[in-house]
């Protein structure tokens, strides 16, 4: 079953890609779920070349990548899972070319994680290692269970605004946009803070699946960097590579695994 959903991927990536060809292309550790139980470790590979920007070449690499990372993303989800959520991963490639490199992670309705990636992000990325780092980074929000959290934060934002503004005496329409803006402030609170975390654990899963997650963190230096502005969604870049590296050594220092 495994064989048969890659290569129904490698021919949806190789059909958008082959059409998109010229298509441009905290700082405090976070607590991290140590496993119940044995997780398996691989000897990191050196880093991965740069890949061939032929977008066949990025597809089948794009493949490649997702043959190691599904099962060791689904084993460290298992193994370090701190809630009862379903750690059986589907990915899936978003096919609509003018999109800019992005990737995300949902639940489906059966609440079943889903990974997705635009096919100019497969094609941005500049060898496996980046890939892997970013199927680790989105892998770690379902296993952190961030989702769950971002609507609880989002709901209690728009509550506590929104109480407010009644307490004030605000009509309705003042009291139903405030808590609309309650609820976006709400769901960025711990945004940045969570996405250290995915980075954290994103460079764990990577590396213990056999990929460089250093080499693969350089993907950051070639986003826009978003600084520390106070309602950013994202951390600066200094601190993303920081958390990688971080991660990287207590690994090796035998401080987590």
């Amino acid at each position: 079953m495994r064989q048969k959903k890659l290569r129904l991927a490698l021919l949806a990536v190789i059909g958008a890609a082959v059409l998109s060809a010229c298509a441009p292309v905290v700082t405090d550790t976070p607590d991290v779920p140590v496993p119940r139980e044995q997780t398996q470790v691989t000897t990191v590979s050196a880093p991965s070349v740069a890949t061939p920007r032929s977008p066949r070449q990025a597809a089948r690499n794009f493949i490649s990548v997702l043959g190691r990372m599904e099962p060791a993303v689904e084993r460290e989800c298992v193994a370090r899972r701190t809630a009862n959520i379903n750690c059986d991963f589907l990915f899936v490639v978003d096919d609509r070319l003018e999109l800019e490199p992005n990737a995300f992670q949902t639940l489906d309705a059966s609440g079943r994680p889903v990974i997705g990636f635009t096919v100019s992000l497969i094609a941005a990325a500049q060898n496996a290692d980046e890939l892997a780092f970013v199927v680790g980074h989105e892998a770690s929000h379902h296993i952190l269970n961030h989702l769950d959290r971002k609507s609880t934060s989002a709901t209690a934002g728009a509550v506590i605004l929104g109480g407010l503004a009644a307490a004030a005496g605000a009509d309705s329409t003042t009291i139903s946009t405030i808590q609309q803006v309650g609820a976006s402030v709400g769901s960025r609170v711990y945004s940045r803070e969570w996405e250290l975390q995915a980075d954290y654990m994103g460079a764990i899963v990577t590396l213990n699946a056999g990929y460089d997650p250093v080499n693969g963190a350089e993907f950051f230096r070639r986003m826009p960097d978003p600084g520390d502005r106070v309602l950013g969604s994202h951390p600066s870049t200094a601190a993303r590579m920081g958390q990688v590296h971080r991660a990287v050594s207590d690994v090796r220092s035998g401080r987590t695994r």
